[in-house]
């Protein structure tokens, strides 16, 4: 695989389009801080880590996708920003607000993977990974 945070992205979107409860992802660390990041930021409702098995050689992330009361997902939108062929990195003051604010920018930092905004509060740049609203 050349891009696994696409593919996090895809299996998400995939998995709200499909309107499952659960999404199961092959684990590694980034993953796991951009699953904590949507979960802080209430656009899932959890996430675990599982021993792999029979089915699954690694570990597997499982991510439980948040509904409303009419299967309308708390995501509306993924977007990968940083790609293996087009690097996307931006200082502190540059970092960009998705939706005017309302949706996430997920920034992976020498601080460790966090929001936008707490990066901009930290007054640290990095790479954006990806967007959310």
């Amino acid at each position: 695989m050349t891009d696994p945070i696409a593919d996090f992205l895809t299996r998400v979107r995939n998995g709200i389009v499909a309107q499952h409860d659960v999404v199961e992802i092959p684990a590694s660390k980034l993953k796991r801080e951009m699953a904590r990041i949507l979960k802080e930021q209430g656009y899932i409702v959890g996430y675990e880590m599982r021993e792999h098995d029979a089915a699954h050689p690694g570990d597997v992330l499982a991510v439980e996708l948040k509904y409303a009361d009419d299967r309308r997902s708390a995501i509306t939108g993924l977007k990968r920003a940083s790609r293996p062929g087009q690097r996307y990195y931006v200082d502190h003051d540059s970092i960009p607000k998705v939706q005017g604010g309302m949706g996430t920018t997920i920034v992976s930092t020498s601080s460790g993977v966090m929001t936008g905004h707490e990066a901009r509060a930290a007054g640290v740049g990095g790479e954006v990974v990806a967007f959310v609203w």
